[in-house]
């Protein structure tokens, strides 16, 4: 396959699958703590990719400083980040999550630069502006609505410290993968990580351990811990060696066009042409922010 239709491959693929876990989210926060659920999740995720490792033969064996690389790295990319996401979730629409996320191109392409000095071009930045543009304006009635109900503020304020943690995780892996760090390892480690951390959170907060028994929970965990943790961020870490930090996360513009198709589906919402517009405008955005030569390099020096 040619490097230029795989990229966009694993890149449609991340998108189609991120695109839908906002939905998945809400089954499990409506029987279990945001805690509990991101434990869960990512404790799953770590045996299944640290068992294909096992599995393919990989070296487990790393040093210290490696694992609090790695540590550190499933901190912020997994487990803090993540927190912050679930909580939202509880006082804002799911969408208005999502909306955050469009500020994650412009925020990985100038954290590179700032950090590393990564080539930051115009033509990446109008596509990164255009892209928040175009979301914003999918969802703009989510947000109207939103402005009158209680635990907006709240909501918008999780929004924003799972953006930027989730930002500081990405830069993280991206300095840890030019470190030499194995690929699926690191992985398995930093989602392992995360899911102590967050079981952490669990303990100190007298939270009793429960585990539901509704089919729409379990169904849920499944997806996102197969599909949305170890799919997506294999892909994601993947896009980011190949393309850089920052038009992978373009990503992050491109999945709250799919949440809108899901609300519709699923939701009763009903689109309007500010939100057929916005997503045209998304699309575009996408297009010039990972067109060659418009984006952040590789990642940060070797």
């Amino acid at each position: 396959m040619p490097r230029g239709a795989r990229t966009w491959g694993v890149f449609a693929g991340i998108v189609l699958i991120w695109g839908t876990t906002w939905h998945a989210i809400v089954y499990q926060l409506a029987h279990t703590t945001p805690a509990f659920g991101v434990a869960v999740r990512f404790g799953l995720a770590s045996l299944l990719v640290l068992g294909w490792c096992a599995w393919r033969g990989d070296r487990l064996r790393l040093g210290r400083a490696d694992h609090l690389r790695l540590a550190v790295q499933g901190a912020f990319m997994y487990s803090v980040s993540y927190l912050c996401v679930y909580h939202a979730e509880k006082h804002v629409p799911s969408g208005l999550v999502a909306v955050g996320y469009s500020a994650s191109p412009l925020l990985m392409g100038l954290g590179g630069w700032l950090l590393w000095r990564t080539p930051l071009t115009g033509r990446f930045v109008l596509g990164g502006v255009m892209g928040i543009l175009g979301v914003a304006l999918i969802f703009w009635p989510e947000f109207a609505r939103a402005t009158a109900g209680e635990g907006t503020a709240l909501g918008a304020l999780f929004t924003a410290g799972a953006v930027l943690l989730s930002g500081v995780g990405s830069l993280i892996a991206s300095r840890n993968r030019a470190e030499g760090l194995p690929f699926w390892p690191a992985l398995g480690y930093g989602m392992g990580y995360s899911a102590l951390l967050s079981l952490a959170f669990v303990v100190a907060d007298g939270q009793a351990v429960h585990w539901p028994a509704a089919p729409s929970w379990w169904l849920s965990l499944g997806y996102l811990t197969i599909a949305g943790s170890v799919m997506a961020f294999a892909g994601y870490l993947w896009l980011q060696q190949r393309i850089g930090i920052g038009p992978t996360a373009t990503v992050g513009v491109a999945t709250p066009v799919l949440a809108l198709i899901v609300s519709t589906a699923f939701e009763g919402f009903v689109p309007t042409w500010p939100t057929l517009a916005g997503a045209a405008l998304a699309i575009v955005g996408n297009g010039l922010a990972l067109g060659i030569g418009a984006g952040v390099d590789s990642g940060p020096p070797a």
